[in-house]
């Protein structure tokens, strides 16, 4: 039987689930000190050809360490890295397929939009009229093809941004290197400029590894995403998979936002297990099954999203518990509601604003009953 899918499928692309697939970049057991600190430790990592792959972690994790060590300007105190089969050992940042796309663009002032994108190309001795044409197939392709002989202050930084990219692309590496790409941009036009990411990695089939400490960020562009922590790779999957699936409470935590009770094993079903968390007075119904005996214990995790509240009370006994609304955060869309249940612990519930009145909406210091599915949540080991 076919594996079911967890969350939406973007595109039919996962050679990662093909054992006999070819990595197009890998490191292997690689490992980069400063001195008395280990910013990658003995790290394994495999990326595909035409992947879009994201390095998500807090500062000093080790993602930029990562992406500096590939692109030639650090090098491993131990392990390898490989590029297309190749060894890249001793082989100098300029001779590596590969172009970096840096936070603050980098953009020289003096010359005009077209100037910076055929720097590359000069610098390489590429003849005058085959520039002229791969800068304006540049331009052309992140659609700032009116503003060629503009310099950068006179653009906005959407425009900045797109410069630089057309300037990276331009010497057409085999993979793109996007350091924060998008930080200096306000929100509105960084979530705008991701899909235009994605469109552009998907019509040009390259290679794109992006670092970034924005998990929505690299939710929204990654094909597959690595949570690190401390110079070491705790989860590699799909956005949906890291959401939905994590592997510890660590990238539970990090990504996104989620409830996580501390709870003891209490009963084995065919399709599931029984908990019991000293904060509930219900018992939890988890349709999902664990490496873990009875008495022994766990911690239950569930997303806001995925908990209703209500004043009415819930015909089951098990999954649904009791409480005082203590906060709500009204973000237009979503409505957060933070419920007290005992001993000041706070069960967060987000839900969707579906219509803008409520004819009994729920308001601060009222009595709730807060439910969820049986397969809504999920058990964490560790």
């Amino acid at each position: 039987m076919a594996k079911k899918p967890v969350g939406p499928v973007r595109r039919d692309f996962a050679p990662w689930e093909d054992p006999a697939a070819r990595p197009f970049i890998e490191f292997r057991n690689v490992t980069k000190t400063f001195g008395d600190f280990t910013a990658v430790d003995d790290l394994s990592l495999k990326i595909h050809e035409r992947e879009f792959f994201a390095l998500l972690g807090g500062s000093g994790c080790g993602k930029t360490t990562m992406m500096r060590m590939l692109a030639g300007f650090e090098t491993p105190n131990a392990g390898e890295i490989l590029l297309d089969g190749q060894n890249l050992a001793g082989v100098p940042p300029y001779r590596r397929p590969v172009n970096m796309m840096f936070q603050s663009y980098a953009l020289f002032p003096h010359m005009s939009v077209e100037a910076n994108v055929a720097f590359g190309l000069r610098q390489e001795g590429m003849p005058r009229t085959d520039i002229a044409l791969r800068v304006s197939e540049m331009l052309k392709l992140v659609r700032l093809e009116h503003f060629a002989k503009r310099k950068p202050h006179q653009l906005s930084g959407g425009q900045r941004q797109r410069v630089a990219l057309a300037r990276s692309l331009a010497k057409k590496p085999k993979v793109l290197l996007l350091d924060e790409p998008l930080g200096a941009l306000d929100r509105k036009l960084r979530e705008d400029t991701q899909f235009e990411l994605m469109d552009l990695q998907y019509e040009l089939g390259m290679t794109f590894l992006i670092v970034t400490h924005d998990q929505e960020e690299a939710m929204t562009v990654a094909d597959r995403i690595a949570v690190m922590d401390k110079g070491r790779i705790i989860q590699i999957a799909t956005p949906a998979e890291i959401y939905e699936v994590p592997n510890s409470r660590f990238v539970a935590d990090f990504i996104g936002d989620i409830n996580m009770m501390e709870c003891k094993v209490v009963a084995h079903a065919e399709d599931g297990m029984r908990l019991h968390c000293p904060l509930f007075s219900c018992d939890i119904d988890v349709a999902q099954k664990v490496e873990a005996g009875i008495g022994e214990t766990v911690w239950f995790a569930i997303r806001p999203e995925k908990v209703r509240i209500s004043f009415d009370e819930p015909d089951s006994k098990v999954n649904a518990v009791h409480g005082e609304v203590w906060d709500i955060a009204y973000l237009g869309d979503v409505s957060i509601y933070h419920t007290h249940i005992a001993d000041e612990e706070t069960v967060r519930a987000t839900v969707a604003n579906r219509s803008r009145t409520v004819e009994k909406p729920v308001g601060w210091d009222d009595k709730v009953w807060l439910s969820w599915d049986r397969d809504a949540g999920l058990i964490l080991t560790r």
